[in-house]
């Protein structure tokens, strides 16, 4: 069998240290904010990028390209490694199409090898867990061929439930309207958003308050987890610059589930520029998104 390495992007939102502990190939998605674009050389601190939003500035995001894909995966293949490559959701970003073009180009260069380019449909930490259990299965011995069937066929049962503190940012990425903004920032409105089969990110409830927005979280979970609950014990969590919301989700589902594995991370930049300060989302396997 062939050595494989598992790639993936930075919307996966895993913290560096766990690419390098498990050798996954990342590549990375700019921004800009206050006029300046970072990229993965000079990325801003995530709290930083968080406090200049809280202070009004308003970053704009841009999609991978194919190059900076092919110079990523190119030297893994140049040292004869094949490649599974689990991309952002093609329902909120080019990204999947310029890695799958990338794949495309270089494999008229390296056709001994194999490229295999997956759509996550899931985004944030939903896409960094299902690299996880990716990577599992890659150190536990499966084939690249078999690690990409089980990500093929389990990641519409990556759960993904999120809420935001204030809809204003969702109503620039288009999410709600500027009425819905306006009214729900009066009430103290809080939505509840899922990921759903396409990769889009979509609303699915609103409550009032930001302590039954984060039980709403929780709730969502029990509905979903289905044939699940026997066996859930990993739970990822990613936030807004919101850590004490994050971990208070955390340890009201450790009240019902036996959870072993919680990766706590920040929403990165690419996609808290659309969700804004305050977001918490909460990531498992159920039956059904």
């Amino acid at each position: 069998m062939d050595e494989y390495i598992i790639t993936t992007d930075n919307n996966s939102d895993l913290p560096e240290s766990f690419f390098q502990e498990h050798q996954i190939g990342c590549t990375y998605l700019s921004y800009s904010i206050d006029g300046r674009t970072y990229s993965r050389d000079n990325f801003l601190p995530t709290d930083e990028f968080y406090a200049k939003m809280r202070s009004g500035a308003l970053p704009t995001t841009a999609q991978v390209n194919p190059e900076s894909v092919k110079e990523m995966m190119e030297p893994y293949l140049a040292a004869g490694k094949d490649i599974l490559h689990i991309a952002f959701s093609s329902g909120l970003s080019g990204s999947y199409d310029s890695s799958r073009m990338a794949a495309e180009e270089l494999s008229e260069q390296y056709p001994q090898r194999k490229i295999m380019v997956l759509d996550s449909l899931c985004a944030s930490l939903g896409q960094g867990l299902l690299v996880y259990y990716a990577m599992e299965l890659k150190e536990s011995g499966k084939s690249i061929e078999e690690t990409a069937e089980w990500v093929e066929n389990h990641k519409k049962n990556l759960v993904h439930l999120f809420t935001v503190d204030d809809l204003n940012h969702l109503h620039r990425g288009g999410r709600v309207s500027k009425a819905t903004a306006v009214v729900g920032g009066m009430l103290n409105i809080k939505p509840v958003l899922h990921v759903d089969n396409e990769g889009k990110l979509v609303a699915i409830g609103k409550v009032r308050g930001r302590k039954k927005s984060l039980q709403a979280l929780v709730d969502g979970m029990q509905e979903r987890i289905g044939s699940y609950k026997a066996t859930c014990d990993t739970i990822f969590i990613s936030h807004g610059d919101c850590e004490d919301d994050a971990r208070y989700v955390a340890e009201k589902i450790k009240e019902l589930y036996p959870i072993e594995t919680v990766i706590i991370n920040y929403v990165g930049a690419t996609i808290g520029a659309h969700s804004g300060p305050g977001t918490t989302a909460l990531f498992f396997l159920g039956d059904c998104r």
